[in-house]
């Protein structure tokens, strides 16, 4: 059997109630793909995005649902190296790629040398956008996962003073009928990581060249030192991410402060000064 269909039966066999059985409930739940949707699939070159793009596939190939598929990877500057391993990985996993490039990194970096990441991921977000558009494309799907929906809603509060988390899907404000969606929602990081070494798979992991520039990893970011505080919580409750994750689908709005909904505040008092006990 070839490599790419031992890794294509991994996903649903040996790996069917980690991973593709929550791929397919996020798909289903949130109501992420329609009949006759055409998606762009975005593959960085990590772990989460080529296994996004496989589970796409597999959808599509076995699915009830008719769609479209275009998978694409955005080089906004990537080193030969990189380049080079993001080819064969998709080589690999028989993955018919498009690959379209852009100068990213090295604007990103000019506009502000020391701390380029906002905007290079603005700017990411909007070429992501326009090459949608130019494949006639009404969805862009993305390999966020489970632990990355968690990490998000913690750093929001810890760092942000706001209860906001990454949603499974959302419509664009600048680009009129696209939606991004995240099939990925429920899948745990660490499932992926198994079915990667399992299948003995090497992706990259930051191809960013701010972080090569300054000898930087994710090890001193902000969103390290999440994942290791969920990590330690977890030694003293097993389910703390998955209660965490169920809080956000669960808000008592009698026991808030404070709402904000397109900008607009809202204070526990408006309602509270108007009940007649």
């Amino acid at each position: 059997m070839e490599k790419y269909k031992e890794i294509e039966k991994s996903i649903i066999k040996k790996y069917r109630k980690d991973i593709w059985s929550k791929f397919v409930k996020a798909v289903a739940d949130y109501e992420l793909i329609k009949p006759n949707d055409k998606i762009m699939v975005c593959i960085s070159g990590g772990k989460d995005s080529f296994l996004l793009a496989k589970c796409i596939e597999e959808l599509q190939k076995h699915g009830k649902i008719p769609f479209t598929a275009h998978y694409v990877v955005m080089d906004p500057g990537y080193n030969k190296t990189n380049q080079k391993m993001i080819i064969e990985n998709a080589k690999l996993l028989n993955i018919d790629l498009e690959i379209f490039k852009n100068d990213i990194f090295e604007v990103a970096t000019k506009l502000n040398e020391k701390s380029p990441c906002y905007m290079c991921a603005r700017m990411r977000r909007g070429h992501l956008y326009s090459k949608a558009k130019e494949l006639g494309c009404n969805k862009i799907a993305l390999g966020h996962h489970f632990d990355d929906v968690i990490e998000t809603t913690l750093l929001s509060m810890f760092y942000s003073s706001e209860i906001k988390t990454m949603m499974p899907k959302l419509k664009s404000d600048n680009f009129k009928g696209l939606e991004l969606i995240r099939p990925l929602y429920l899948v745990k990081e660490q499932s992926i990581i198994s079915w990667k070494n399992f299948n003995e798979l090497t992706f990259l992991n930051c191809a960013c060249k701010f972080t090569e520039k300054n000898n930087n990893n994710e090890g001193n970011s902000k969103r390290k030192e999440i994942k290791n505080l969920i990590k330690e919580l977890r030694k003293v409750n097993k389910n703390v991410d998955h209660n965490i994750f169920k809080a956000l689908d669960n808000v008592n709005l009698n026991c808030i402060l404070g709402t904000k909904k397109d900008g607009k505040y809202k204070s526990f008092l408006e309602d509270y000064n108007n009940v007649v006990k």
